[in-house]
């Protein structure tokens, strides 16, 4: 199974910032018109993928890309393998998605949201 990057994610300490530079930068169209002020980000770009920019609670900043997988847990414990750790495990995020979070050797931060079954 391919495993395309799906979503994307820049957080930083001042969401709502973040949201309007990256907005009036790029002229994307982002709603943050949800409970969690989530930057739901449309570029409107053709074969683009469309993202998120949010507020960080921990106050770190990254950049964080998302990679479809159809089992989460088994590429946690590939990651771990490969020298990576698990900072999120798999989480269920009602009505929206099913994730996980880890961190690669140097540190670097990747999810992976689990592939819709399909019937």
């Amino acid at each position: 199974m391919p495993n395309p990057v799906v979503h994307w994610e820049i957080t930083g300490k001042d969401g709502k910032k973040l949201q309007s530079f990256y907005a009036d930068l790029f002229d994307w169209h982002v709603d943050a018109n949800n409970p969690m002020d989530y930057g739901m980000v449309d570029t409107h770009g053709e074969g683009g993928i469309n993202g998120g920019i949010l507020k960080e609670d921990d106050g770190n900043k990254r950049v964080t890309i998302y990679v479809e997988v159809d089992d989460l847990q088994a590429y946690l414990d590939k990651a771990e393998r490969l020298g990576g750790k698990t900072i999120m495990p798999p989480t269920v995020i009602p009505d929206m998605v099913t994730m996980a979070m880890f961190t690669d050797p140097e540190g670097n931060v990747t999810g992976m949201v689990k592939a819709e079954q399909h019937s």
